[in-house]
């Protein structure tokens, strides 16, 4: 069956491949009895990885001889590998020790190379190692490739309490979904993805000859494309702002792939959709501490990592390149959030002391984007027994919006875009809240605030106390308590 893991990105096209076996006959045809099973489930068709289109028909399995792929003057800036390799068994010394032992992945080892061979007659030769460029077709715990991905690309998940309950369905585990991420790389069947570049990307390629080494190869498809740098390696997380057109609904739900229906990505992955948080930015500075936001249900703050040559592809079938919201352009409703790329280091003191002290924390950019420290969760969950970490959040009395904080003590690291920036910062009942607008500049490195003890209650022997607290551990409870002005906590 066919698999797509998001949709296609334009600057690639699959090379029809005459293979020499059917996927579901490579155990037939002298590969192992454990890679046959796991072939008859394989993928076929029209079939999409990380944004790059392959046609998966009958597979090029490569054990003795060389073999020969015609690629019919294909010209490419790159040509991206599907393949895979056959289990190996580790020889042993007459003691049964394994030495050099390269694990079951057998690092290094040379199983083949590829020939690019062109119109003109010269060639260029590139060897294929073991967990370099081509990984088994089963992967196990942290034997991972250097130079290739797993075929599906990663996509988020719902936490625990956020997944549909349907019929049929079958959740991911409390534990699994606490990372809000998935690596699909322990699948049954396992092909990788490599991606050579050529160095002559204008000379016609007439053919690729694969020359075996050692073990079972199996090629499953080839596409060929141009993009500016490497087509697998995506830049750094990024932001845009979504305005829905009037009178349509955002849908949340994922699909098996990890997929949203309304926004997708072909060269990369939209890694969360979060309702937009209207924060009061222009009184900020009178407006009270730890107020809620109202809730824009027609605005998202999509979060992605893609590659320079990615585009969106939204629900109405428009299409908008990456680069234009890299750029700073609006298109089709998107429009690009200043990334948080300033480095900062926050102090907060004690007016009196001059000392740093523990407090709640919050900074929003002006999209209502949360930037939380370097060491905190960007999204924090606020359901019981799913979160341990040390962050607060804020729920109206509906829960259809939230103010997002997390506890520091008194210094801390924070990525944060060029431009304003909004704190709020709290330290109990006893201090002096504030509410402050920070203009970030490419000069700005550190940032230090000042908070005031305006109540001396405990100076006057009143005692706070939170005697009944779970699901925390004692340090973080410590924190949490100084940075509330709580000086008894019973966990």
């Amino acid at each position: 069956m066919e698999q797509h893991d998001g949709p296609a990105s334009a600057r690639f096209e699959p090379v029809l491949l005459k293979g020499n076996t059917a996927l579901g006959s490579l155990g037939e045809a002298g590969a192992s009895e454990a890679l046959g099973r796991a072939a008859a489930g394989a993928p076929t068709g029209s079939c999409t990885y990380w944004g790059i289109p392959f046609e998966v028909r009958r597979a090029m399995l490569v054990r003795d001889e060389v073999v020969n792929l015609s690629l019919d003057g294909v010209r490419a800036e790159w040509l991206v590998f599907l393949h895979t390799t056959d289990v190996k068994p580790r020889e042993t010394d007459t003691d049964g020790f394994v030495s050099p032992n390269r694990g079951e992945g057998s690092l290094n080892e040379h199983v083949a190379d590829y020939v690019v061979e062109y119109a003109n007659g010269s060639e260029v030769r590139q060897p294929i190692r073991r967990r370099h460029q081509v990984g088994m077709f089963r992967r196990t715990w942290g034997e991972n490739c250097f130079e290739a991905v797993p075929m599906h690309k990663p996509h988020p998940v719902h936490a625990a309490h956020e997944q549909p309950l349907r019929p049929g369905s079958v959740p991911l585990s409390w534990g699994f979904s606490q990372t809000r991420a998935l690596n699909p790389d322990r699948a049954r069947w396992m092909a990788w993805l490599y991606a050579w570049a050529n160095p002559h990307p204008r000379r016609p390629i007439k053919s690729l000859r694969i020359e075996p080494h050692a073990g079972t190869l199996v090629v499953c498809g080839v596409s060929a494309g141009r993009a500016t740098s490497h087509p697998l390696r995506w830049e750094t997380r990024r932001k845009a702002l979504l305005r829905l057109p009037g009178g349509e609904q955002f849908d949340f739900d994922l699909d098996q792939d990890g997929l949203l229906e309304d926004i997708r990505l072909d060269l990369g992955q939209v890694i969360s959709a979060q309702p937009h948080l209207d924060y009061p930015n222009h009184e900020w500075a009178k407006t009270r501490n730890n107020q809620v936001p109202s809730l824009d249900l027609r605005h998202l703050v999509i979060e992605y990592a893609a590659h320079p040559d990615a585009c969106f592809h939204l629900r109405s079938g428009k299409t908008v390149p990456v680069a234009r919201l890299a750029s700073g352009r609006t298109s089709n409703g998107l429009r690009p959030i200043a990334p948080a790329t300033q480095r900062v280091r926050l102090r907060v003191l004690d007016a009196e002391s001059k000392q740093p002290v523990p407090v709640k924390l919050h900074v929003h950019g002006e999209a209502g984007e949360y930037l939380p420290p370097t060491d905190r969760h960007r999204i924090p969950n606020p359901k019981w027994f799913e979160d341990y970490g040390a962050d607060y959040v804020a729920l109206d009395t509906s829960e259809r919006s939230s103010h997002l904080s997390t506890y520091i003590p008194g210094e801390t690291v924070i990525d944060l875009p060029i431009g304003r920036v909004y704190l709020e910062i709290s330290k109990g009942f006893e201090v002096r809240p504030l509410r402050k607008v920070v203009e970030v500049k490419p000069s700005t490195r550190t940032m230090t605030v000042r908070l005031k003890k305006v109540l001396p209650w405990r100076e006057r022997g009143w005692v706070t106390a939170d005697t009944h607290v779970h699901f925390l551990s004692p340090k973080t409870a410590q924190l949490e308590g100084a940075a509330e002005g709580v000086n008894v906590i019973n966990l």
